[in-house]
């Protein structure tokens, strides 16, 4: 074998070893230390101890209702929003380049940063109560954020959780609209389908798998939600992520935070088959 063909086929694993390093070292063994650390007492023996203080922890069951109730608001108005925006940045009409940027900002933003932008803005003096007053819609500061209402926290978490995290599931589907855009769309609209029609029957079926990833990888971020329900609730508004992070180093319990992570990855995986089962294609659709 010459060196040349050897050099081509150790290539694509040369190219991969570092990425495979890296979740071998970040992902792969923090996870399964945590997994350990789950059912482990803090003696060291094996234990339910862990599980069981984290269920009977009163603030469990909010966290784990406010963190699916995030992702049932978030998830949904994310992939609208990104679809529609991936649609227009890939019609490349006037402007539409200026758009993409625009909308890839928040990518460069961190959670805890965007955390602070939109408590700037819904705080009791901050930009939107000064607007508002401005153009004399009301006469006195709107408390949006305040412990008695915790559904304007939870809104408000959604509203900044959209803004900062939909150029992901954008730059996702743009990625796939340029391999099935073009001669489908032409047939289209020969055929004389209109928007909507378009969308339904060629862009959605054949958008399936950047469809897959885009909600796999937002979901499981969208799990990790941490650090813009702090900057806006503190602790008003608990979250699974949050609750690990506070028995981790508030409560110095590192057994009971890694049960709060292995309930986070048994519903990511639970989600995550969902999306694998109802998006799948299907063989009599491969075959048309």
């Amino acid at each position: 074998m010459s060196r040349r063909k050897m050099w081509g086929e150790w290539l694509p694993m040369a190219l991969l070893a570092p990425a495979a390093l890296f979740l071998v070292l970040f992902i792969a063994i923090p996870s399964f230390q945590a997994l350990l650390l789950a059912f482990q007492a803090p003696g060291g023996s094996w234990s339910l101890d862990p599980f069981r203080r984290m269920i009977n922890d009163t603030r469990f069951l909010p966290a784990l209702r406010n963190t699916l109730t995030l992702i049932a608001l978030i998830i949904p108005i994310q992939l609208v929003l990104a679809l529609a925006m991936a649609l227009m940045v890939q019609s490349r009409r006037r402007g539409a380049g200026f758009f993409l940027y625009l909308y890839a900002i928040p990518l460069a933003i961190s959670e805890l940063a965007a955390g602070l932008v939109w408590l700037a803005i819904f705080t009791e003096r901050g930009y939107l109560n000064v607007i508002l007053h401005g153009l004399g819609w009301i006469g006195r500061p709107i408390v949006f954020l305040s412990y008695e209402r915790p559904l304007g926290i939870l809104l408000a978490v959604v509203v900044a959780e959209v803004w900062r995290a939909t150029a992901i599931v954008m730059v996702t589907l743009v990625s796939g609209l340029q391999m099935i855009l073009g001669e489908y769309w032409e047939a289209a609209e020969v055929f004389g389908a209109n928007l909507v029609q378009k969308i339904r029957y060629v862009v959605l079926p054949l958008l399936r798998p950047s469809l897959q990833a885009a909600l796999i990888i937002r979901t499981l971020f969208a799990f990790q939600t941490f650090a813009v329900v702090v900057a806006l609730g503190g602790g008003v508004l608990p979250v699974l992520a949050s609750e690990a992070y506070i028995w981790y180093v508030g409560a110095n319990n590192p057994h009971v935070a890694a049960a709060y992570s292995l309930v986070i990855l048994v519903l990511s995986a639970a989600i995550t088959g969902f999306y694998l089962y109802a998006l799948r294609t299907r063989p009599e659709e491969m075959e048309r």
